[in-house]
């Protein structure tokens, strides 16, 4: 195939056709009519000779060959939008962007706090718009739609942007009325009755199955390896609820330390060691290689990182 008989409209329309699936929703997103968008994809089955699109009875699937160009023809166009992005300074004192994080509870609890009062000392103006991972999607922050998410991420699209923010460990919780708390051991711990906390990725959270330990995270994990088990009262997503319920002097919550570390001072509550060995997690942000070269977010990033080194050094003193 001849590469000069391809319009670059026409690689728009099939990035947008093939992650919508619809002649019509393809045409909404592009702002165009719909007889135009069926004049493109009549125009790029000819070119292609193929149909990349086959009604099927879950409706509109694309084909082989549509799956195979897809990531190709998405990576041409990010890589485009990002070298025709302008170049701009950036004054943080006087800035009134909106920079919109996708911050896990986690995140939330232990980042957000010390980057807000960094902001309210060198950009007053600045402000946070903090979404949680059942507001966003891989598209979303691949699009630039949201400027940075900050989480634990298993596996990610290639075309993003990642830096490491910080390894965390594990440590349990409890009321300072429960009485194992001076024979913790593993019989102890596999006695007690636990808060299951967590949640990763993105999209909405699902009902969990105390019997499906691979969906159950790290902590059952490490504990299926000694071939152990606990008995698991209460499935919570928000660490500030489980921190809460292990006022309870019968419940124990096993979560990361930096998280755990938000209530060190507070006199009900004893964070101890676990009795066994749970690997360490990683906490990443991404963001769109659409946004890696705009001097704002530069800027921003740098402040991420900068706040996650301070509470890293706070944390081993």
């Amino acid at each position: 195939m001849n590469i000069n008989k391809i319009d670059l409209n026409l690689l728009i329309y099939l990035d947008v056709l093939l992650r919508e699936c619809n002649v019509t929703r393809s045409a909404n997103k592009l702002n165009i009519t719909q007889p135009a968008m069926s004049n493109g994809l009549k125009r790029l089955r000819d070119l292609l000779n193929d149909p990349l699109l086959v009604r099927t009875s879950e409706g509109m699937k694309p084909t082989e060959k549509a799956l195979r160009l897809q990531p190709i023809v998405r990576k041409v166009l990010l890589e485009l939008e990002e070298a025709l992005q302008p170049e701009a300074d950036f004054n943080e004192s006087t800035s009134t962007r909106v920079f919109r994080i996708m911050a896990s509870d986690y995140a939330a609890s232990t980042v957000i706090p010390k980057l807000l009062n960094r902001l309210r000392e060198y950009a007053p103006g600045i402000t946070l718009d903090i979404m949680t991972p059942s507001d966003v999607t891989f598209h979303d922050v691949e699009a630039g739609k949201i400027d940075m998410a900050i989480n634990r991420f298993e596996e990610l699209p290639q075309s993003f942007h990642q830096k490491s923010v910080w390894f965390d460990t594990f440590v349990c919780m409890m009321s300072s009325k429960n009485p194992i708390k001076d024979h913790f051991d593993i019989e102890a711990y596999l006695q007690a009755q636990h808060i299951w906390v967590s949640k990763t990725g993105f999209g909405v959270g699902v009902g969990m199955d105390p019997t499906d330990v691979q969906k159950l995270g790290w902590v059952d994990e490490a504990l299926q390896t000694l071939n152990h088990k606990r008995s698991i009262r209460v499935f919570t997503r928000s660490y500030h609820t489980a921190m809460h319920l292990a006022l309870e002097q019968d419940l124990i919550a096993t979560l990361p330390k930096k998280v755990a570390m938000v209530n060190k001072k507070n006199p009900d509550l004893v964070i101890l060691d676990p009795p066994f060995n749970i690997p360490q997690i990683e906490l990443k942000m991404i963001w769109s290689p659409l946004l890696h070269h705009d001097a704002s977010h530069i800027w921003f990033r740098r402040q991420v990182i900068d706040v996650a080194n301070e509470l890293k050094d706070q944390s081993e003193q």
